[in-house]
């Protein structure tokens, strides 16, 4: 199609590209290049939003220049080649991508600078951070980032198990056993100042589920008896570089003791989180073995313990109903005992009222016949008495309360009205 620059200009001045453009068989992007390349103005949006407000608008002019045919040609749509039956089977081959495993567990983004944030401890002491929402570990500052690492590799192989390695949610009910740290158990424990110091545990169990089973995990580092000596107002390992380079005279008053200290090995300990079943394994290391070396066969004996922590769980779960229904009849047994003792003390107390009130009626009426007594002997006496008695009369019967028995008997509370039976 040939059209002279004033019949282009005509054109997009007449009405948008966007409408202009399709009857000349090309598209508005193409349009505008044609008129800024052949210096053609056209109104822009504002124009036409002004137009149809019906505001005044003012139209850009053309400018000067020579007013040359132009060739526009609409755009043809290139046919697509049509893949035949043999070409379309054959896809080319992806490369195949190779699964990365992740350096560190997500579980374990920032733990250690919440673990180092700890409360005061002694030296070689676990460390007690302030979060309580954290990973089930346990370990002293020394030892820090071997636990970090034995952790993240535990988390890993079962993560590429299927295991996803979490936090447990406040909901689920599930709690954290006691985790002995003692490498060799002693009956004393002698952990911390004076043998009483306590060890740092999350709020929540860090757990994975095997179906629907659940799994509590543990990491501790194990303490050991060792020899403290006491020095310059604190205890410090026998064995340590400044009691060995101490001066004889320097530990002419010092003495020794024994206490249990962060060993530098650890232990895992997989257990049921689920309250009521006792059922926990634990693998700890040794100088000979790393703990993970053991990680292989940790997960493949988790792994096989589904069946028979199932089992458990479900013996507990008929365990825990048979006690809640013990405990609802022992409770229903209850409340009829208190409704028949409440029922009989109602009774009781209504009984006593009656009495009382019956007491009370009877004293009134003596009274009351005395006074009658008193006004029927005022008619024999002379009047200056009459009248200075009469007034005392007076005054004293108004003292006096009611003989009238509905009045005492309105006062009266029924035994049905103390406790209504709910038991008949």
């Amino acid at each position: 199609m040939q059209l002279t620059r004033l019949e282009l200009y005509k054109r997009v001045c007449d009405r948008p590209l966007s409408k202009v453009a399709p009857e000349l068989g090309i598209s508005g992007t193409v349009l505008a290049a044609i008129c800024k390349r052949y210096q053609i103005p056209y109104p822009g949006s504002g124009y036409w939003t002004r137009k149809s407000l019906g505001l005044p608008a003012e139209l850009p002019t053309l400018p000067e220049a020579s007013d040359e045919t132009i060739e526009i040609m609409p755009s043809v749509a290139k046919p697509r080649k049509k893949r035949t039956l043999e070409e379309g089977s054959v896809r080319k081959p992806k490369p195949d991508a190779k699964l990365r495993r992740p350096a560190r567990h997500p579980l374990l983004f920032g733990v250690e600078e919440h673990l180092r944030k700890t409360r005061d401890v002694k030296n070689g002491e676990f460390l007690r951070p302030y979060k309580r929402i954290l990973p089930d570990l346990v370990s002293s500052e020394t030892a820090l980032l071997r636990a970090l690492s034995t952790a993240n590799d535990l988390y890993l192989a079962l993560d590429e198990q299927g295991y996803r390695v979490h936090i447990a949610q406040a909901a689920d009910n599930l709690h954290r056993i006691h985790v002995r740290e003692q490498e060799v158990e002693r009956k004393d424990r002698r952990y911390g100042r004076d043998h009483s110091g306590s060890i740092w545990a999350p709020d929540r169990p860090t757990v994975f589920y095997i179906d629907k089973v659940p799994i509590g995990l543990a990491l501790t580092e194990m303490t050991e008896r060792v020899t403290m000596r006491y020095l310059n107002g604190d205890y410090h390992r026998e064995d340590s570089s400044l009691i060995r380079s101490a001066k004889s005279w320097q530990l002419t008053h010092s003495w020794t003791t024994e206490q249990d200290m962060p060993c530098g090995r650890f232990r895992i300990v997989a257990y049921s989180p689920k309250k009521g079943v006792d059922w926990s394994v634990s693998w700890q290391e040794t100088e000979q073995q790393l703990l993970g070396t053991l990680i292989p066969r940790i997960v493949e004996t988790l792994r096989a313990s589904k069946n028979n922590l199932r089992r458990l769980m479900d013996a507990e779960d008929a365990a825990e109903a048979k006690r809640k229904r013990e405990r609802e009849e022992e409770w229903a047994r209850y409340e009829r005992r208190e409704d028949a003792r409440k029922t009989a003390q109602a009774l009781t107390d209504s009984r006593q009222q009656l009495a009382e009130i019956i007491e009370r009626w009877g004293r009134a009426m003596t009274v009351e016949r005395f006074f009658a007594d008193a006004e029927e002997r005022l008619k024999n006496t002379n009047d200056e008495r009459r009248q200075r008695l009469e007034e005392r009369l007076t005054l004293a019967r108004a003292m006096m309360e009611s003989v009238d028995p509905l009045d005492f008997i309105e006062g009266w509370v029924a035994p049905e009205e103390r406790h209504r039976p709910k038991f008949l």
